[in-house]
């Protein structure tokens, strides 16, 4: 086994770079799909919709945004992007948890409560963060991990893989 080179140090920092630059366009485009159906529903009167509808869409949107995308353009990184959606989830998911409870705030909720009512306004909002749960924390989770499998589904394996 040879040393590292120079130039070898140079072709990882290359590939490092270009796979960071990579995942953040995917990030890019996943919540941008998403914050274009947020204007599509936001001009179509956005009370009338059930969170449901939006709730599906916040998938199924991004999903098709991530498999046009890596049909014309294969990328190892597109399929990834979920994990940021899981990151995001639980950091909002500890912000909730930390928040006080009180009346009109998901008085005397247990933490499991406290979530689903935060982030699925189900069966009633908490009151919590505002009643924005679902558009600050499910549905661009659910948009990234959407992305991710469009793109998975788009990815074709390489030709030294296939038997």
């Amino acid at each position: 086994m040879g040393s590292l080179t120079q130039g070898d140090e140079e072709v990882g920092s290359s590939t490092f770079s270009r796979q960071a630059v990579s995942f953040f366009i995917h990030i890019a485009l996943a919540l941008g799909s998403w914050l274009a159906l947020m204007c599509a529903g936001y001009a179509l009167n956005a009370p009338a919709i059930p969170q449901f509808l939006i709730f599906i869409l916040s998938f199924l949107i991004p999903l098709a945004v991530g498999n046009i995308f890596v049909r014309f353009r294969q990328d190892d990184m597109a399929p990834l992007v979920w994990l940021i959606g899981l990151i995001w989830m639980l950091i909002i998911s500890l912000w909730i948890l930390d928040m006080p409870t009180g009346p009109n705030e998901c008085f005397q909720c247990d933490a499991t409560e406290k979530l689903t009512r935060t982030f699925f306004s189900w069966p009633r909002p908490s009151g919590l963060i505002d009643d924005d749960g679902p558009f600050l924390g499910t549905w661009p989770a659910l948009a990234l991990v959407g992305y991710a499998i469009g793109a998975k589904l788009a990815l074709k394996e390489p030709a030294d893989k296939k038997d």
